[in-house]
């Protein structure tokens, strides 16, 4: 239908295209009422055309122009209590239930719920809402979502399983006896075994400063079987807060382990206690250095006939490796150090493990082993008995001392 007042409908929205980005829903609304009230009839059709508004905002608009003291909204708002649009929630009154329904952790256990094996995503989740008649869009799921208190959160690692009932009195035993032999001047030390690493040029993970599109570049693919791997086994000296790895090229095994252990005595720890009768480690329950492996107990037998030491062994108990003080004196300083790296070769490695400092004056030795060592060596029950081994009253299979044997 031709407009009544065409030159005044360019006017309008001339006037409208100027001032709306700075108003606010009520300052259109009631613009766009002022400006039909001057037009007299047929104003809201032609302030509709002109500034895109329904009549019906209009409508309101001159409302609450002619009775602005019953009729304005409150302080502080744009509509008066009610106004606008209904929440879809309210519209649909079983979209809530439908929607926790979907998020209920017990449905983890159904085979018939229908986001049981995938992910659930604010996509998903408004599809299968739409599919059980409930039609709305992710959007609308997210706001729902975050007005019921939902957040995006990632797993983390806090559960540690079962406790054992003398984890503590195990903490207290290790931390007494580390007091104990720090105080006369003997070394204590944390050992374990860093997570192997890819050689090569492969992806890991962290970020670091480059010039903008200078970042390094990896293989888009590994295959674990094919390369070269690394296995970093460290040595933490408490006492003097210095560390060693030895890289291994190899496997992980006791050998391995208790050769490290040689290598850092010989090389750091002998000249820096010399006095040192014995030896404490502390060291995790599994692994290589476990308290169940028969090789571990037969190699220590070994370096304790070398090095002239009584080596105490106490294992920290099953489900608490994070709590080992190399784990966060000393590897994670070096997964810092070379994060955003590729570790392209093991001199890399040696280098950036040998690098890594901290702000409390940590400092470590690296060194590569290219000694092979090999897997599943069995020691047999005579073995065993050859070794001369004290086991404590509390957990005795925790705590234990080797003593040298008479040459």
């Amino acid at each position: 239908m031709p407009s009544r007042y065409p030159d005044e409908e360019q006017a309008v929205r001339e006037r409208f295209a100027r001032i709306a980005p700075t108003l606010d829903e009520r300052g259109r609304r009631l613009f766009a009422a002022n400006e039909a009230l001057a037009f007299g009839f047929g104003g809201p059709e032609a302030v509709a055309r002109a500034t895109g508004l329904s009549k019906g905002t209009i409508y309101r608009g001159m409302q609450e122009l002619n009775d602005l003291e019953r009729l304005a909204p409150p302080e502080g708002r744009q509509r008066r209590p009610g106004g606008g649009p209904k929440r879809l929630t309210e519209r649909d009154p079983g979209l809530l239930p439908a929607l926790n329904a979907l998020l209920e952790p017990a449905t983890r256990g159904d085979p018939e719920s229908p986001l049981r094996w995938s992910s659930r995503s604010t996509a998903k989740l408004a599809a299968e809402l739409t599919r059980a008649g409930h039609e709305t869009s992710p959007d609308t799921v997210a706001s729902i979502l975050k007005q019921q208190g939902f957040t995006l959160q990632a797993a983390r690692k806090t559960l540690e399983g079962k406790d054992h009932p003398d984890r503590d009195a195990q903490f207290c035993a290790i931390n007494t006896a580390t007091k104990e032999f720090i105080e006369d001047g003997q070394p204590v030390i944390s050992v374990d075994t860093k997570k192997k690493e890819l050689v090569g040029d492969y992806l890991n993970r962290g970020q670091e400063w480059h010039p903008k599109g200078a970042g390094p570049h990896v293989l888009t693919h590994d295959f674990p079987n094919a390369m070269p791997k690394a296995v970093p086994y460290g040595i933490y000296d408490l006492a003097r807060n210095t560390g060693w790895v030895s890289v291994g090229v190899s496997g992980d095994t006791a050998e391995f382990s208790t050769a490290t252990i040689r290598r850092w005595w010989t090389t750091m720890g002998k000249a820096a206690y010399p006095n040192a009768k014995s030896l404490l480690i502390t060291a995790d329950c599994g692994g290589s250095n476990g308290y169940r492996v028969r090789l571990w107990r037969k190699c220590l037998q070994r370096f304790a006939d070398e090095a002239g030491l009584a080596i105490t062994v106490m294992h920290f108990p099953p489900g608490t490796s994070k709590w080992n003080k190399i784990e966060h004196r000393m590897f994670s300083l070096i997964s810092m150090n070379w994060r955003g790296r590729a570790l392209v070769s093991y001199e890399t490695i040696v280098q950036l493990i040998g690098s890594t400092r901290s702000k409390t004056g940590l400092t470590i030795r690296c060194e590569l082993d290219e000694a092979t060592y090999e897997k599943g060596i069995r020691v047999s029950d005579e073995e065993l008995e050859d070794v001369a081994i004290e086991r404590w009253d509390f957990h005795g299979e925790w705590n234990y001392t080797v003593f040298p044997r008479a040459t």
